[in-house]
């Protein structure tokens, strides 16, 4: 079981010499970050249901399996959502050569006749077997380095800023792609900077987005734009279930929850967050956004249940994945549980 905010450096030696003492013994393992335990190996069964309510701690756990051995191992804790910003290319600058190994990549070279242009510095481009890289494209690895997976197309007048991943399948297509982590599926243009894509979405058009987290099958209308800096050049706050909190941050944008949807033109301010299957157009909204939330300006009404699971099975069939009974099921039950703001 492993604590999702954990994340352990996939170089660690000691996390490289615990794998390899496994072949050799059935001993468990707990694994800790800072003295706080980040994974544990279980030394029994244990059904999934004993996790359904999500509120039992790893250390729970931990007393039940007497006898493992700790691990001390190299990482960081993302203990706000927030956190994923900040440590962002620092985790891409450590992760992208360790994952390179493990894909079929060969590393790209400077082409002056053409074809692309990967600028001096110390990092390096790897390309997955299967990925497309067109002509006038600029990778400028000066201050870490690229990774495109299998599937991958980066078009032609791209400029690449490393650290940078490009996940599979997807498609990334003119202006400037700085320090960001682009999930598979997924479609980008225009300028983006050190943001996270998790996966299947959407921002096909001009309008900038930086420091930004955009869960699964969000759709950006053409010339959204997020505001990551305060013009009093203060740290950014952010709503949370638990009020405002200072995140320490000077730059952060907006928080995309799943299905998100932005109308065209639509501008962010700084620590937005839009719940999840928001679709919201037209007026710059609040800081804050509820779930299924519908409309041009606050208040705002409530996205029917029926229309959006229609409008979510559309989306996702563009991308050849069929909205099965289980995860319609699943939505209408996310519908039913969203949360307020009051």
């Amino acid at each position: 079981i492993v604590n999702s905010r954990a994340a352990i450096k996939l170089h660690d030696d000691a996390l490289v010499k615990a794998h390899k003492e496994d072949s050799e013994t059935a001993h468990a393992r707990g694994w800790y970050i800072d003295g706080r335990l980040a994974a544990l190996q279980l030394s029994r069964d244990m059904h999934p249901d004993e996790l359904a309510d999500g509120l039992k701690h790893l250390e729970d756990f931990a007393i039940r399996n007497a006898g493992y051995i700790r691990v001390d191992v190299d990482g960081v804790w993302m203990d706000e959502v927030w956190d994923i910003v900040r440590f962002l290319t620092i985790l891409l600058n450590e992760e992208i050569p360790i994952l390179s190994i493990g894909f079929d990549c060969s590393e790209l070279k400077s082409d002056f006749h053409g074809l692309h242009l990967v600028a001096s510095g110390k990092h390096k481009v790897y390309v997955e077997h299967g990925a497309s890289v067109e002509s006038q494209v600029l990778f400028d690895t000066s201050a870490g380095p690229v990774l495109i997976r299998k599937g991958a197309q980066v078009q032609a007048f791209t400029r690449v800023v490393g650290p940078c991943y490009i996940g599979e399948n997807s498609i990334v297509g003119g202006d400037r792609v700085a320090a960001c982590s682009i999930g598979d599926n997924c479609r980008v243009h225009g300028e983006i900077s050190n943001t996270i894509l998790i996966g299947h979405s959407n921002k096909g058009h001009d309008g900038f987005v930086g420091h930004s987290i955009l869960g699964r099958w969000v759709n950006l209308g053409a010339g959204t734009t997020t505001s990551n800096l305060k013009n009093t050049y203060g740290n950014v706050a952010l709503w949370t279930p638990n009020g405002i909190r200072e995140t320490g941050l000077q730059f952060l944008g907006t928080m995309f929850g799943d299905h998100v949807k932005t109308g065209i033109g639509l501008v962010l301010t700084t620590g937005t967050v839009l719940g999840t299957a928001a679709n919201v157009f037209e007026r710059m909204p609040p800081k804050v956004v509820e779930p299924f939330a519908w409309g041009s300006s606050a208040p705002y009404g409530t996205y029917e249940p029926a229309k959006f699971v229609e409008a979510a099975g559309r989306m996702m069939s563009r991308r050849h994945v069929e909205l099965t009974d289980t995860l319609r099921a699943s939505l209408l039950e996310v519908h039913a549980a969203r949360w307020h703001t009051n």
